[in-house]
């Protein structure tokens, strides 16, 4: 609410920090420029703020602000200068460039990009727009690159996501909190009120991290595992536990079903096994396990660290399933659950702009998903566009036949924050087209057609959901500088001229209403959430349904699955998962591994953080860390300038030494472009189900570049790699078999063979055999695996297994001192990304080779 001052005239309003999902609530002071802000006894801050939050106002009047609309001054040159405007001449080159683009290359040739900081009401026109307005499938946000895997596994498990499944305030009252991969000390500290609190009565935390963060410093337990081993770590401590007798049998009968697969695929993570795949002693697995199977009120959290991966729909689900054993979710205050990053990341992922879903978290592949999203639109059924590509899938193939040529981004700076950064911005720039909505003239916006300057935070009404799923309202507390609109009005004047103005509104709270009506019956229900509630209630968490008169209104729902899980038994579901080897492997070439990640004083893609002053005294240039035993034979000493590369592109920084991290691990912060662009070394491999980008684990090389200096200097672009040429993917398809022979087919053999040494561990113990005898399908392409040989030269009988992306597929017994020979013509089709590999057993103690020779054919 605002109320003004009787004798000055300057406003006060309560509303919420711009930054992270825990939307801290502040006190805004505005009436003369500047505004200034206090932190709020709000439930969940309590009257917490961190440097973030509380230098927020100062970028409301940078000298930097976008304050009127910018074009090229030739519209023919993309690389002309970009020069102010009107609204009347930029919205009109909007709207001839999509109707030129559509009229010449189709519907879905315009595209629209959002982001996670977009408010509820911004997301869900966002998504109305692409679909009513543009009638495009081409819609996803920056949230795929960073919920989407813990979703995925959320919803494959619980059959909802919401990130955390009970209040922020069971953190406090849990007697053991593990954290894998997540650092809030230093992304939210104001929540480490919750952790301090609960160690101050005893409770055991501990930190699951590459780094010594200082969350982890303040822990009872810190582990350090190889990045991108997470997976085979929850796979080992519900092996333990299961051996231990520590799993909940009467929970996992009543509660859950699949749990015999699971028991059966966590039979292979043995202690020692897990150790040598993950780094973490076998002393501090049971550790972990045992704390929290003896804890009366025990919870999981993960965050980007454990799912930022090409498995990382996979590792969540492998510590949600270690979870459900230990009968965890719904029990009260205990569970699983995930940190959720950007300041709507849980509202942005809910209604409507990713590329696969409507409002209420609706599948847009569901007939009767569509036909209530069109009554609601006032539009057909059938003209609701289908299933789009994926964020980093659609701007792989920018400016190519059938991809996106002309596209609108709202609230995301993906030059930055993308992966393989170099590869996107080369993508961007070879668009027909390109329209930026920002408040600063970010990276992405420096490679626009038309720029178009957008109400801050301050200046927009709208409601956020933060991360425990407490929908908030973002007041505005000041008006927005003279020319500047907010991204729901720009979107509803953009339709108008579209021709369907009469299905948009540039008004919040009628927007809110409708995505209320949009939303009811969905997953994530907002129908009987009001403005007047949230202001009543200090927030209402979803799913909140409406009722009919006269029954009361529906009290929210704070604490998920106490009673059932949203799926259609009621039932949660295991589901088996196994480590697979990260993509890239360190080699000579590139021998250490590159995790990313944030700092303290900076935000996301450092658009709005980079130019606060303040922040700048905090974290003036961004930090590589590398520990004293990596750095000290490459000569680096503090501070210097170094040079980290990957096979996609070289960034510089300066070298921060300390034991804080693995000797084998670098440290990168993500939160800068240009010549430190940590994305420009990123792998963009996907994630199979969730489409995350593998930010948190690549091969990398260091180099020393100079002494320390005050401005880092580019890497000479000559060295730069080149990024890769368009590969327009297809949808994986069967393909069915024929005898007929044609030469158009083309088709290149696959071979996974050698000779390997065998060490047994057991018959029942299956593992790896070499790294070598791992392929993945390539996007796009179909492979069979045609036949299998083998050898055996132990005195035992031996065999080996085919996995398919960590399912047993097929066995291959070999007697001793023996040999066989299999032809495989009925296995069926390998789909582009699909990952075969060969494991092998042995009785305990044996000893010997294998020869081992697997023949495919990839079309």
């Amino acid at each position: 609410m605002s109320l003004p001052h009787p004798s000055t005239g300057t406003r006060t309003t309560e509303t919420h920090c711009p930054y992270c999902s825990f939307q801290c609530g502040v006190t805004m002071s505005a009436g003369d420029r500047p505004a200034t802000l206090v932190p709020a006894d709000f439930p969940v801050n309590r009257g917490g703020l961190c440097s973030k939050g509380w230098s927020a106002p100062e970028l409301l009047d940078h000298p930097e602000r976008l304050t009127r609309p910018l074009v090229r001054a030739d519209p023919a040159d993309r690389t002309s200068p970009l020069v102010e405007s009107t609204w009347d001449v930029a919205l009109d080159r909007i709207v001839t460039a999509i109707r030129r683009t559509q009229a010449e290359h189709g519907l879905d040739a315009v595209g629209c990009f959002g982001g996670g900081g977009l408010t509820n009401e911004q997301a869900y026109q966002f998504g109305k727009f692409a679909r009513v307005a543009l009638r495009t499938s081409a819609i996803d946000y920056n949230g795929r690159f960073c919920m989407s895997s813990a979703a995925g596994a959320s919803i494959r498990a619980f059959g909802l996501d919401r990130g955390m499944p009970f209040p922020v305030t069971d953190i406090a009252a849990a007697d053991v909190v593990v954290l894998v991969g997540s650092n809030p000390a230093d992304t939210m500290p104001p929540v480490m009120q919750y952790f301090d609190a609960g160690r101050g009565r005893g409770a055991e935390h501990i930190v699951i991290d590459p780094r010594r963060t200082n969350t982890a410093k303040n822990a009872s337990l810190h582990v350090q595992p190889l990045p991108a081993s997470d997976l085979a770590l929850a796979n080992g401590l519900l092996h333990i536990a299961l051996a231990e007798g520590l799993v909940d049998e009467a929970y996992i009968a009543a509660r859950t079903t699949g749990f015999a697969d699971v028991r059966a695929g966590v039979a292979g993570y043995w202690p020692d096994r897990v150790e040598r795949l993950t780094g973490v002693p076998v002393e501090q697995q049971r550790r972990i396990v045992f704390a929290l199977a003896r804890g009366q009120r025990s919870i999981i959290l993960t965050a980007r660290g454990a799912e930022q991966h090409r498995s990382g729909t996979d590792t969540a689900q492998a510590w949600i399933n270690l979870a459900l054993a230990l009968g965890l979710p719904g029990r009260a205050g205990s569970g699983w659950g995930t940190i959720t990053g950007q300041g709507n990341g849980q509202g942005g992922r809910e209604h409507g702009q990713k590329a696969d879903q409507l409002p209420g978290y609706r599948k847009i592949t569901d007939p009767a998903a569509r036909a209530h999203v069109a009554a609601v639109w006032g539009i057909d059924a059938e003209d609701i566009p289908g299933v789009g590509l994926s964020a980093f899938e659609m701007l792989d193939r920018l400016g190519t036949d059938g991809g996106v040529r002309a596209m609108l981004v709202l609230a995301s700076n993906i030059a930055v924050s993308a992966p393989d950064a170099r590869r996107v911005v080369s993508r961007l720039g070879d668009l027909d087209f390109l329209a930026v909505s920002d408040f600063f003239l970010s990276e992405t916006a420096e490679l626009a057609d038309v720029v178009l300057p957008s109400a801050m935070w301050a200046e927009e009404e709208g409601t956020m959901t933060n991360f425990e799923g407490r929908v908030i309202r973002r007041r505005q507390a000041m008006d927005a500088p003279e020319g500047v609109r907010n991204d729901l009005q720009l979107l509803a004047e953009l339709a108008g001229r579209l021709g369907v103005g009469h299905l948009f509104s540039g008004d919040a709270e009628t927007v809110f209403a409708e995505l209320g009506r949009a939303s009811a019956g969905g997953a994530a229900d907002y129908s009987g959430i009001t403005y007047r509630r949230i202001d009543e209630e200090q927030g209402v968490f979803w799913p909140c349904p409406k009722t009919a008169e006269p029954a009361p209104e529906h009290p929210g729902t704070p604490r998920l699955f106490s009673e059932r899980f949203d799926t259609p038994d009621g039932r949660a579901k295991f589901w088996r998962v196994e480590h697979v080897d990260a993509h890239e492997q360190p080699d000579a070439e590139y021998p250490y591994v590159l995790t990313t990640g944030r700092v303290l004083a900076q935000y996301q893609s450092g658009a709005q953080t980079r130019r606060s002053r303040s922040l700048q005294l905090i974290a003036p240039t961004p930090r590589a860390e590398l520990h004293p035993d990596l750095a000290r034979p490459l000569g680096i000493g503090q501070g210097d300038l170094v040079e980290l590369v990957t096979r996609r592109g070289r960034a510089r920084f300066h070298a921060q030494v300390t034991d804080a991290v693995r000797p084998d691990v670098v440290f990168a912060p993500f939160h800068w472009g240009g010549a430190s662009n940590a994305n420009a070394l990123t792998d963009p491999a996907l994630d199979p189900t969730s489409r995350m980008p593998a930010f948190k684990v690549c091969a990398v090389a260091v180099s020393r570049v100079g002494g320390p200096e005050e401005r880092i200097p580019p890497p000479e672009p000559a060295t730069q790699p080149q990024p890769r040429a368009h590969e327009r993917p297809s949808a994986p398809a069967p393909h069915p078999p024929t005898r007929r022979r044609t030469t158009r087919v083309r088709s290149t053999p696959r071979f996974l063979h050698g000779v390997y040494p065998i060490t047994g561990e057991g018959l029942g113990k299956p593992g790896p055999l070499d790294p070598a005898l791992r392929y993945q399908v390539p996007e796009g392409k179909t492979a069979q695996a045609l036949y299998f040989r083998g050898g055996n030269s132990t005195d035992e009988l031996v065999y080996l297994l085919l996995v398919r992306d960590g399912e047993p597929m097929r066995w291959f017994p070999i007697g001793a001192k023996s040999d066989c020979h299999v032809p495989l013509r009925v296995v069926e089709d390998l789909d582009g990304g699909t990952v075969v590999e060969l494991h092998a057993a042995a009785p305990l103690g044996v000893t010997g080779e294998v020869v081992v020779d697997l023949g495919l054919v990839e079309v």
